[in-house]
């Protein structure tokens, strides 16, 4: 009896571990970064309008960029913002870029997850052509 009630415990932690790097990228279907759909990857370039940085609930920090382009302003979902500055790359109102990503509907509002931005000849690859994350090391979380 004692040894099935450590086996639970010991599945319960083991499914909470498992489940925290989806809970610190926003969730599931319809919350954001998992939603990377190379179908519908397009190219855009703009003028960065704002520099946001978004915290989650589990104390993680993300980069949004506004960008305007011709035909609207896209919130582009950069990545983490301690990936970003790992890679030694900043943004800035005034800037302008092109950024390669998956256009999809974040609750109810058009988003561009990015895969790659480029700003002054240097490219700063966030995905790789499937969508999975650099800063996961590869692994789809």
């Amino acid at each position: 009896m004692l040894r099935s009630s450590w086996s639970r415990l010991a599945l319960t932690f083991f499914l909470a571990f498992m489940t925290m790097p989806l809970l610190a990228q926003g969730g599931g279907p319809g919350k954001g970064m998992r939603n990377y759909d190379p179908k519908t990857e397009v190219t855009v370039q703009g003028t960065i309008e704002d520099v946001q940085q978004q915290s989650g609930k589990t104390g993680w920090s993300g980069t949004h960029l506004m960008l305007k382009t011709d035909g609207a302003t896209l919130d582009v979902h950069v990545g983490p913002s301690s990936y970003i500055a790992k890679k030694q790359f900043t943004f800035a109102k005034g800037d302008t870029i092109e950024v390669v990503g998956s256009k999809v509907t974040i609750s109810g509002k058009e988003a561009l997850l990015a895969r790659e931005i480029t700003k002054d000849g240097k490219t700063l690859v966030l995905r790789n052509a499937e969508g999975i994350p650099e800063w996961s090391g590869g692994r789809r979380n």
